[in-house]
């Protein structure tokens, strides 16, 4: 898997949580909006455009709708979706990762740019986008939740830590396990004794 693709894949939701973070409350329609458009341009700039990466594809509906509800929402209401739906979206996009795993492991759709055709029904190719697919998904929620943790605990302490632990730190280290992962996992599987390449 090309390391480009799955950063990319990847970018709405690393633009939203920036966005988020620095910007106030009142301006989480503009983060969502934001960040839905950079899901449309990662879909038009990476062939084939249709049929679309389904992780760009859920973060462009996503944002889409967390967009409208931080325009449409009273400023009381949308200070609640910053703080909570903000931090959420992570879990919600983590869960349909994984709840897409049987119907069409997401890795699988950047995995078949770099892997001849022949290979792509092996119990092998399937195996190993699974993995890398569940625990992405995983890795998605986990993020999701130090982000709402560090919302939590940031509501009964003035100090910083939690948010530089839970909300920044945790998540950084979280996201440089799981691409230096995409990139060990498949080489360990096709290199057991026994397996085929592919």
């Amino acid at each position: 898997m090309k390391p480009l693709t799955l950063v990319a894949a990847f970018l709405p939701l690393i633009v939203f949580s920036v966005l988020s973070k620095f910007l106030p409350s009142g301006d989480i329609g503009w983060s969502a909006l934001v960040a839905a458009v950079s899901a449309a341009c990662v879909i038009v700039a990476f062939r084939p455009i249709w049929p679309p990466k389904i992780i760009t594809a859920c973060s462009l509906v996503l944002f889409t709708l967390l967009a409208i509800l931080g325009f449409t929402l009273g400023r009381g209401d949308d200070s609640w979706l910053a703080t909570w739906g903000g931090s959420g979206i992570g879990i919600v996009l983590g869960l349909i990762i994984v709840a897409l795993v049987p119907v069409m492991p997401f890795t699988e759709q950047y995995a078949r740019e770099s892997t001849p055709q022949a290979y792509w029904g092996s119990p092998t190719f399937k195996q190993i986008n699974r993995v890398l697919s569940l625990a992405w998904g995983a890795a998605i929620v986990a993020l999701g939740v130090s982000r709402i943790s560090a919302a939590a605990i940031e509501q009964h302490t003035t100090s910083r830590l939690p948010q530089l632990l839970l909300g920044i730190g945790l998540p950084i280290v979280i996201l440089i396990y799981m691409f230096k992962f995409t990139q060990s996992y498949p080489d360990r599987v096709t290199h057991q004794p026994g397996t085929p390449a592919h």
